[in-house]
């Protein structure tokens, strides 16, 4: 299973890193990334893969929100299947 973990907000020094560190915790493996950054604004998608995550997807959810509300971003963390059907024509 994977899912699509969007992050946004204003740029700042190791947001990759800390988004990272919480994967690599619970052996969430990360397999694409994608950055920008624009003015001062920030904006990453992840694409990772969950098979053999040590959290159900819920707690990893719940650690990517409480993670964005420390550091001042907008985490959000989406199973690939209702990304997939959500941007299909």
């Amino acid at each position: 299973m994977r899912a699509v973990i969007t992050v946004i907000g204003k740029d700042m020094v190791g947001i990759l890193a800390k988004v990272s560190a919480v994967c690599a915790k619970e052996n969430v493996n990360v397999t694409e990334v994608t950055q920008s950054i624009l003015q001062d604004l920030f904006a990453m998608i992840m694409l990772v893969d969950l098979e053999k995550a040590t959290v159900p997807f819920n707690e990893l959810v719940d650690q990517m929100t409480a993670l964005g509300e420390q550091e001042g971003l907008k985490i959000h963390v989406m199973h690939e299947d209702i990304f997939n059907s959500m941007h299909r024509i």
